[in-house]
């Protein structure tokens, strides 16, 4: 949607109280925007993300440049990104948060060769949750069975909902917990 959707629906408020209680070890959150959300899915936001903004972020900020420490997600069509991306670049992310996913419709067909190709020991811990009454939700549940058919390790969360931000703001803390579970358990 927009770069502060994430931030309207409660991240920002749950990172800092997660980091200012001691939950959770400090870390970044980037909300890149997909500023072509409504045209035809391309290449150029997820090779911007890898060859741009991941350099950016580990030359600017102080960073572990390491998988175990690097998580993608996203709602909607930025889970759809994160499927991607996630997937293709076992070598950038460990964790991989589908969130009301919208599978590319050119992406659905890639999913078994990604998992095929990602070594045993660079397998990524997955999070995915949908809304019972989501538009998305058979696709969401064919990608599911391939990551069980594939013995992908995922939690997988079916909740009564829609593909809205109120459904996604519902479940905000939840999101942001599993990703700061995984860097707390390194």
């Amino acid at each position: 949607y927009t770069a502060d959707q994430w931030i309207r629906l409660g991240a920002v408020t749950t990172v800092e109280h997660l980091i200012s209680t001691g939950e959770s070890i400090p870390f970044i959150i980037i909300f890149p925007d997909d500023r072509y959300w409504n045209q035809p899915s391309g290449t150029g936001f997820g090779q911007r993300v890898v060859n741009d903004l991941i350099p950016h972020i580990d030359e600017t900020y102080r960073t572990l440049p390491d998988p175990r420490f690097r998580a993608i997600g996203g709602l909607s069509r930025g889970a759809g990104w994160a499927l991607q991306l996630g997937l293709s670049h076992p070598e950038l992310f460990s964790s991989i948060g589908l969130h009301s996913l919208a599978v590319f419709q050119k992406d659905a067909s890639k999913v078994d060769d990604w998992i095929i190709k990602i070594p045993p020991a660079s397998h990524p811990q997955i999070f995915m949750d949908i809304g019972d009454a989501d538009k998305e939700l058979v696709s969401v549940q064919q990608i599911e069975s391939i990551f069980t058919e594939f013995d992908l390790s995922h939690e997988w969360h079916l909740y009564s909902g829609d593909h809205t931000e109120e459904y996604w703001s519902a479940h905000m803390e939840e999101y942001i917990r599993w990703y700061a579970e995984q860097w707390n358990n390194q």
